[in-house]
């Protein structure tokens, strides 16, 4: 069984042709609807004495020049007692038995006139993750056509867990937590429910992604179970600016080519494991897979396991098997910085990293302060030398590993860093430092080449990971602008608030020469900042990227005026955390419910937390306060005065 939207049919004029038309949609099982200028059917045969400009008419004499016979609709003879040739009246009495027998007087709207008739543009959507599903949405807010292509049978991407291992298809472990809270993470018009906890179970972003999708009608948008294999530039691009996206039906098998306007690629970074090569891999007898194929830690009871890797993966694996396994190494060849969701207070720990009055700051600090003063941060947690976690680099120069157990798990003596490895033999590793473990499983959470296997290299030619794109998503040189990538791209903060203001707005894109100027500039910054790693190639700064979108699309946040109009929105948006409903204050879809939203970001925080109540000593707490309230004055005022300065 299935039940599919039937084709919505105009018909323009509701005329001898109009109306056959409109029967004929019927009996297709078609859904017609009829626009006729005047309050009448029957086109020019309909007589008045009025002078309509652009619409025809009889003269009041006028009789047919073809016998009745020979002008009947096929399956509705004319009356046998109207005359042969008929006048205009008997013309019109018989469209009106036609119209009444088959019932078509329904589906004309009369009084209305068509003033354009212009073809929606068509757009291809590949993936229907977080970018896709916000690419969808998008798409319908522009009155434009999206057509979604999804290789799996669900949505969400990377977040829908499957116990299956499928090539080209990243999937979280069955113990993933988000790394970011979910007001930072929620879409701009449609915060996560209040009862969901702050730091998501991947379960609860699926809930959520399903309640945004039927929320906005996006499902009916999807193609499940289709897989792009290519996408081409049609022969006449250079005119059109088409597409030909060829499909391939995971059911049947069957292949077909299809003709879009633009193309939105929304599938994502995460799928061709990258596994580094070292000496004795082949000779190694135990077990040995990417952190992409692990699910769960059943099977690796009582083993011996090397992590290879220091990154998100690599610290969640690692603690999860730490307590199942006899021994768990990481080996790591530069070490890592080492945050935690939980910052201060026990508030998520993104939520004071992304406030833009600390990153007005941050920005006007020479990078080296800004550097220590996370190093303090972090070290004060744990001392990254005495756990050798330690990196030569300073913590903004690579993207901080989130975990708050690790460094419990190896006070513990679970797990136990080590160096790079030098090699493997039948069943040891064999570490730079020239010491020697027996092992019996191998995983490389070693991260992902970036690739996109269905586009030519002619339009995106990724090398060590370095991808070509302006603003991370359009490919510069094409004579038509109408493939971009949405989601290509690594903030620090959420990504998809971040995929969802690269679907906005209406944007004017600078000549080719501008594009390389920018993507190098970018690149020159990367390389600056960030160590020589095929890991930090396409990494932006939350608050500067979203703005910079918002800045090109028309809906970034005027905070200066803001202030004056609205000031206890304009303080919470300058010193809470910038939450994406600060995107839809203003501008293009701006949406009624954003300062609401940013109004009661707390209120959303603290109801999962708040599940007993808590008396208070209100003595102490009314001096709490005062200290409190007196101390932020002092900062707010002192704030204003620098962020004066600073706009």
């Amino acid at each position: 069984m299935a039940f599919t939207k039937p084709t919505r049919v105009a018909v323009i004029g509701a005329g001898a042709s109009g109306l056959a038309a409109i029967k004929t949609c019927v009996e297709d099982n078609l859904e017609p609807v009829c626009f006729e200028k005047t309050d009448h059917i029957g086109g020019l045969w309909y007589y008045t004495e009025d002078v309509v400009e652009g619409c025809a008419c009889v003269m009041k004499s006028t009789v047919v020049n073809t016998s009745k016979e020979m002008m009947s609709f096929s399956d509705f003879p004319v009356p046998k007692e109207y005359p042969n040739l008929m006048h205009h009246s008997y013309v019109m009495k018989y469209f009106h038995l036609y119209a009444d027998n088959f019932g078509l007087m329904e589906y004309i709207r009369f009084n209305t006139e068509v003033m354009a008739f212009t073809k929606p543009t068509r757009v291809a959507v590949i993936g229907a993750g977080a970018s896709g599903l916000a690419a969808i949405k998008t798409c319908l807010e522009e009155s434009l056509e999206p057509v979604c292509f999804e290789k799996t049978d669900h949505i969400g991407g990377l977040w829908y867990y499957t116990e299956d291992v499928v090539e080209g298809c990243a999937c979280v472990m069955k113990s993933t937590v988000v790394n970011t809270s979910k007001e930072m993470m929620s879409f701009s018009d449609f915060p996560v429910p209040k009862e969901y906890p702050n730091l998501m179970h991947h379960s609860y972003v699926m809930k959520y992604f399903h309640l945004y999708a039927d929320n906005f009608g996006l499902k009916e948008y999807i193609r499940f179970n289709t897989e792009v294999i290519r996408i081409l530039k049609q022969k006449c691009f250079s005119s059109s600016g088409q597409w030909e996206v060829q499909i391939r039906k995971q059911d049947s098998g069957e292949i077909e080519t299809l003709v879009f306007d633009s193309v939105m690629v929304c599938s994502g970074h995460f799928s061709e494991k990258y596994v580094p090569k070292f000496r004795g891999v082949g000779d190694f007898k135990g077990k040995m897979l990417h952190s992409h194929d692990y699910k769960d830690f059943r099977g690796y009871e009582n083993m011996r396991i090397l992590v290879i890797g220091l990154g998100n993966s690599a610290a969640d694996v690692a603690v999860e098997l730490s307590r199942v396994a006899s021994q768990v190494f990481v080996s790591t060849r530069r070490g890592s910085w080492i945050s935690t969701r939980v910052g201060d207070n026990g508030y998520p720990f993104d939520l004071g990293m992304s406030r833009r009055f600390e990153r007005t700051i941050s920005r006007k600090l020479p990078f080296w302060v800004s550097c220590k003063k996370l190093e303090w941060k972090l070290n004060s947690r744990v001392d990254h030398r005495l756990y050798s976690l330690s990196p030569v680099h300073p913590p903004l120069s690579q993207i901080p590993t989130i975990n708050e157990e690790l460094p419990y798990r190896i006070l513990t003596g679970f797990i136990r860093i080590k160096t790079d490895i030098e090699r493997l033999t039948e069943n040891c590793a064999v570490f730079e430092d020239g010491s020697s473990e027996k092992i019996d499983c191998v995983i490389f959470a070693t991260g992902y080449t970036i690739g996109f296997p269905f586009l030519d290299k002619s339009i995106i030619d990724v090398k060590e990971n370095q991808v070509n794109l302006y603003k991370w998503m359009f490919p510069p040189g094409l004579e038509w602008p109408t493939l971009c990538m949405i989601g290509c791209v690594q903030p620090v903060g959420a990504l998809m608030p971040v995929s969802e203001n690269q679907c906005r707005g209406e944007i004017t894109l600078p000549h080719e020469e501008g594009m390389w100027n920018d993507i190098n500039a970018k690149q020159k910054a990367m390389a600056k900042q960030y160590v020589s790693s095929k890991r930090f190639t396409i990494q932006e700064n939350f608050i500067d990227y979203m703005d910079e979108l918002a800045e090109m699309g028309g809906y970034k946040p005027k905070l200066l005026p803001l202030l004056l109009k609205d000031p206890k929105l304009a303080i919470e948006c300058i010193f809470g955390p910038c939450t994406p409903y600060q995107y839809r204050l203003m501008g293009p879809n701006a949406w009624a419910g954003a300062r609401d939203a940013i109004m009661t970001q707390w209120d959303r925080i603290h109801y999962p937390l708040q599940t007993r109540p808590v008396e208070h000593d209100d003595k102490k707490y009314r001096h709490d306060i005062i200290y409190f309230t007196f101390h932020v004055f002092v900062v707010i005022s002192i704030s204003f005065l620098l962020l004066c300065l600073i706009i």
